[in-house]
């Protein structure tokens, strides 16, 4: 696998601020809504669907990456993948899980509702459904086939997450509005807490992205730039082998 790449720290600025109102923005915070939680535990790292049918086979416009794969977000991918590889490599540093929940090749009865919204799904070649190579799984890593939008729907995951005496999740991957909103909100209703690395999700409307994470950061996880998220989970760490005399 390629090296991770060096990444500037995210931005401080939250991606949503220049699509959401100032009035609204002021709504939430009145609420109180958007508070974090600040209390990771173990960890799991959740790599959702970065195969090259969400990326394209190297980085383009989307305009362009998605007549090679209809499902393609493009350059909006690859600007994620070296944040994605950071994380990975602080994952393994840390010795906590890293799992790839991901598109399993389609056959003609998998087409379900989301066939129904977007046929093109299901003319996808099979090279869109290996993984991305900086940031394929190695062996020890958990693999996670799905057929629907969550990682939790129909799939093992919430077993793996026990079976490792997982607490908090670290979603990354695609799309921010579609699996992996779906994954943050099933995680949260489960019980696990939820960190979003904002610069290591991607979405094909950057309208739809940053909305997403806004309402994230809201309701249902801590949406923060993934240099803190690497800063959390190091502490989570450095706590976690202290408590158990390392």
């Amino acid at each position: 696998m390629t090296p991770p790449k060096t990444v500037q720290a995210g931005a401080t600025t939250p991606p949503w601020h220049s699509v959401i109102p100032a009035e609204e923005l002021a709504l939430y915070n009145t609420i109180g809504m958007g508070t974090r939680s600040n209390k990771p535990g173990k960890a799991a790292l959740l790599i959702i669907d970065v195969q090259y049918r969400s990326v394209s086979s190297t980085s383009m416009p989307i305009e362009e990456a998605i007549k090679e794969y209809p499902t393609s977000c493009g350059e909006h991918g690859w600007n994620a993948v070296p944040h994605i590889q950071s994380l990975i490599a602080a994952f393994r540093a840390a010795g906590m899980p890293v799992m790839y929940p991901h598109v399993a090749p389609k056959k003609a009865y998998d087409g379900g509702r989301w066939a129904d919204k977007a046929p093109a799904v299901m003319t996808i070649p099979p090279r869109g459904y290996d993984f991305v190579e900086e940031v394929a799984p190695i062996e020890g890593d958990i693999l996670v086939p799905k057929a629907h939008p969550s990682a939790f729907f129909g799939t093992p995951l919430v077993s793996y997450l026990v079976d490792n005496g997982v607490s908090t999740v670290y979603v990354t991957g695609t799309t921010t509005s579609g699996c992996v909103r779906a994954t943050v909100v099933d995680a949260t209703s489960m019980g696990f807490r939820v960190i979003v690395p904002q610069e290591a999700v991607f979405d094909r409307s950057q309208t739809s992205h940053a909305v997403n994470l806004f309402d994230m950061n809201s309701k249902y996880a801590d949406v923060m730039p993934v240099s803190e998220a690497i800063e959390l989970l190091r502490q989570s760490a450095a706590g976690l082998n202290a408590s158990q005399g390392v």
